[in-house]
């Protein structure tokens, strides 16, 4: 099979001829049909962000494709099935705590380092190997479509954010970094899930006015100063009522002050999810006041990525029509010209823009 190989952080992705894989128990093998590239892979492959990535390596994180062979305990897939190819691996032992690993893109420790030398082929191939229960089924589905279908992709990590947050419907949520190519996911998957009101801070104008105009008046926006007292203000006086709920996804150059600003806009035993990259570039880490989380008895709670479970109930709000894929616009690419692909992902990151490579 053709695959892109990183063989060095700072070196260009090579297509080359690799082995194909083979499925033991609990594997599938998957023929990718479209895989997405993220935003910021280009800082990635360049070592830029120091991921624990063994190499040499497949990358690509996460793909939408066909079942090509299931091992033998596989009781439901078929050949032929159209899947999405959940990317976040995980230990079937240690079950509380499993170790964890980003296909193609980065490991946990040690034993997430066991796993991805394991699963050495993301989705820059043409075929690639994933335990069976990260196949996740999408039902019939036009091969055209397949690149739309791997925004899955982004939607799962906010999606991941708001069942951790348990946003229940009616609720009032606030989006820290809601311009940003996750943050902007974040606004669509809370009202599929039915939130009364996203709030939705930035300083690009155009990309607030944008978010309106896809949602309408569910969603609330305020052009920030950078002064936190009084964009605190703001928030809370773009808000119906109380914050009820507050996602932080904000990328590392964002800093701290930022996200605090946005925490502390929810009200009394209102809940705080943090998933940005506060702190990963060596600044200054997330401070909040003792006093005011003790006081007004906030949840504050980390959460890297989301539950086995996400990835099927996120295909149940597409297919149900409260989730629009439509939304995304596509550019895609061949697997000769992945590093073309790699670039233009990174200038081409905001919201609702997805960079695909078809293999």
């Amino acid at each position: 099979m053709k695959a892109a190989l990183l063989k060095a952080f700072g070196s260009d992705l090579s297509v080359e001829t690799l082995p194909d894989p083979v499925p033991g128990t609990g594997e599938t093998v998957v023929d990718v049909v479209a895989t997405g590239v993220l935003p910021y892979s280009n800082e990635v492959f360049s070592g830029e962000r120091q991921y624990l990535l063994d190499l040499p390596a497949v990358p690509g994180t996460g793909a939408v494709g066909q079942v090509h062979a299931v091992g033998p305990d596989a009781t439901r897939l078929a050949v032929g099935d159209w899947v999405y190819c959940d990317p976040t691996l995980r230990s079937r032992d240690g079950a509380p705590t499993p170790d964890i690993a980003l296909h193609g893109l980065i490991a946990r420790g040690d034993g997430g380092l066991r796993l991805q030398r394991h699963y050495r082929q993301g989705g820059f191939a043409e075929r690639m190997l994933i335990p069976t229960e990260n196949a996740v089924p999408l039902g019939p589905l036009d091969p055209a479509d397949a690149g739309r279908w791997c925004a899955l992709g982004v939607l799962l990590v906010p999606y991941g954010g708001l069942l951790a947050a348990e946003l229940r419907a009616g609720e009032t949520l606030l989006v820290s970094g809601a311009t940003g190519h996750f943050g902007s996911a974040a606004v669509a998957v809370a009202l599929a899930m039915g939130a009364g009101c996203v709030v939705a801070p930035g300083r690009n104008e155009r990309v607030l006015a944008d978010l309106v105009r896809r949602f309408g008046p569910r969603v609330r926006t305020v052009r920030i100063t950078g002064d936190e007292d009084t964009d605190r203000a703001l928030m809370r006086r773009a808000a119906p009522g109380p914050i009820d709920c507050v996602i932080d996804l904000l990328p590392p150059a964002a800093g701290a002050a930022p996200v605090r600003t946005a925490a502390m806009t929810v009200r009394e035993f209102g809940r705080v999810v943090l998933m940005g990259g506060v702190g990963m570039a060596g600044d200054d880490d997330l401070r909040l006041p003792y006093p005011w989380l003790m006081r007004n008895s906030i949840t504050v709670r980390g959460q890297w990525m989301y539950p086995p479970s996400a990835g099927a109930r996120l295909v149940g709000l597409v297919r149900s029509g409260l989730l629009d894929l439509t939304e995304f616009d596509v550019t895609e690419f061949d697997l000769d010209d992945v590093n073309d692909a790699v670039a233009h992902a990174a200038t081409a990151g905001g919201p609702f823009e997805q960079t695909v490579v078809r293999p």
